[in-house]
């Protein structure tokens, strides 16, 4: 159970792959946290971070090895820079990749050993996506019951499962590239629309299971500290134990993220505010189709980081 959030307390959403652009977080950098987070982040993955997020061609950084480091390091960066500055998030809630920079936020691990878990992590995922391939397709219009019909309609022996519950009416359902096609086609027949994601691999699927046999092994070695600020894990959009970490992060490769019943869950404990730390807004619009009551906003760069500690300061005096 989520324990209740006092109205107003911030929740950190933390981006997933997918959002990353060239030039993100030009405008901060000159903030030391934001530089000095950037630095572990190269000292963990062995080249300049901070210069791929800003310089790399959009292709090399699209590549799943490079958009890791590069949105982990701006989410958690920018998490820092606003915790130094007197915000004190109720929870922290990532998407995907950013459930791992959620672990650095909420205490779990250390920076370095997150960044560290990235690095497996995003190896691992490119090595089962090459090995197995697939593609990913958001379903609009959607609910559970009709895209898991669905996908057993047009499995056909392949792997085709839900994979991210984003928000109501948008699904994303992940396996192999021809079971996607043929849901995607099956979908247009229903007079209905969807997305094809722009993916090197089907993620939170099966097709994914050997990225967890390895990052299994990886964990082995890893020691989780309880969360500081609770951590609301995809898998079962509660609160994350040290105890279930290495289970839970495991399962999460194959599992669909369920963000949507993680924000509802949080809605329904009394937490009104949710601000993305990353780039792209994308959580922050996803939030606006789960509860249109409350407040948002994606801090992701000088001009939105100011407004929001303005406006979080403007909370405190009332």
């Amino acid at each position: 159970m989520i324990g209740p959030v006092p109205a107003g307390a911030p929740v950190l959403m933390l981006s997933g792959q997918g959002s990353q652009k060239p030039g993100m977080g030009a405008d901060l950098m000159d903030l030391p946290e934001v530089r000095e987070t950037f630095a572990c982040a190269s000292d963990v993955f062995g080249f300049d971070v901070a210069d791929l997020a800003l310089n790399a061609e959009p292709e090399k950084l699209n590549d799943t090895r490079n958009a890791q480091p590069a949105l982990a390091a701006l989410s958690v960066a920018v998490a820092r820079a606003l915790m130094a500055r007197g915000v004190e998030p109720a929870a922290v809630l990532g998407f995907s990749l950013g459930q791992i920079s959620a672990l650095a936020v909420s205490g779990m691990l250390a920076d370095e050993e997150a960044f560290a878990l990235v690095k497996v992590r995003s190896e691992l995922m490119a090595e089962a996506a090459a090995a197995h391939p697939g593609a990913m397709s958001a379903l609009l219009k959607a609910d559970e019951e009709n895209v898991r019909a669905l996908c057993e309609e047009c499995a056909e022996g392949d792997v085709l499962v839900p994979a991210n519950f984003n928000c109501p009416g948008q699904i994303v359902v992940a396996g192999t590239p021809a079971a996607v096609e043929r849901a995607e086609a099956a979908w247009a027949a229903a007079g209905k629309r969807s997305s094809r994601l722009a993916t090197s691999g089907a993620f939170h699927s099966p097709l994914m299971a050997d990225a967890a046999a390895g990052l299994d092994a990886y964990l082995e070695d890893v020691a989780f500290s309880e969360a500081r600020i609770p951590l609301v894990c995809n898998v079962d959009a509660a609160p994350l134990a040290a105890a279930d970490a290495r289970e839970h992060l495991v399962r999460h490769l194959t599992s669909p993220v369920r963000f949507q019943q993680s924000v509802e869950a949080l809605a329904a404990s009394g937490a009104d505010t949710f601000v993305e730390a990353g780039f792209g807004g994308v959580l922050a619009n996803l939030v606006k189709r789960i509860d249109k009551a409350a407040t948002r906003a994606c801090v992701q760069d000088r001009a939105s980081f100011d407004d929001f500690l303005a406006a979080q300061a403007a909370t405190d005096t009332e």
